[in-house]
């Protein structure tokens, strides 16, 4: 069997940044929309994900898009593929 060039993306969200204070690492919450399966109620969810920033210069409030990559840390497993607008 033969390998793919493209190599397999993991998981990939797009969220706004809420922290910048630690070095070389971002924290991005994520927003996802739910029903409740009993009274159908949509309702908000968040997580929170430590980023890699790479080399990119944000501020808090952008919002960006994540993709999932190798561990860089023991907390970080994402990097800021881009901003979007």
């Amino acid at each position: 069997m033969k390998k793919d060039k493209e190599q397999k993306k993991g998981k990939i969200y797009t969220g706004k940044v809420v922290s910048i204070k630690m070095q070389g690492t971002v924290v991005v919450e994520v927003e996802r929309k739910i029903i409740h399966p009993l009274y159908k109620k949509v309702l908000k969810r968040s997580s929170k994900y430590k980023v890699d920033p790479n080399s990119l210069e944000l501020q808090v409030g952008d919002k960006v898009r994540i993709v999932e990559t190798r561990p860089i840390s023991k907390e970080k497993h994402f990097k800021v593929e881009k901003k979007v607008l």
